[in-house]
């Protein structure tokens, strides 16, 4: 599992029958200890109704085959889990709804 914040969509009218109904969100891997970038953008199907600037946990590999919205679907990342907080050694990284950064309760 990686964590990401979805960063964008994109939009296919045209698409395996498999696939459609699904929402493809642009996700951009982030470091969970401080929500820094860290990584190349990655195209993800949502399973979860994430939304723009949200922080996600994204599998990938079969394990984006898993969820009961993608089981048998040609996906390589699936968003599995809306991130509600983040905390670390007894500090909040990030906690959903928070003023700052990112949500980050820093």
């Amino acid at each position: 599992m990686i964590a990401a914040r979805v960063v964008g969509t994109v939009v296919c009218t045209r698409k395996d029958e498999k696939l459609v109904g699904s929402k493809l969100l642009v996700v951009q891997p982030v470091n969970v200890l401080d929500l820094s970038t860290d990584g190349k953008p990655i195209v993800a199907v949502d399973s979860v109704g994430a939304g723009q600037g949200e922080i996600v946990l994204v599998v990938s590999g079969s394990s984006a085959r898993q969820t009961s919205r993608t089981q048998n679907t040609p996906t390589d990342a699936t968003i599995m889990a809306i991130v509600d907080s983040i905390e670390v050694q007894g500090e909040w990284i990030f906690r959903k709804g928070m003023t700052g950064e990112g949500g980050s309760a820093g």
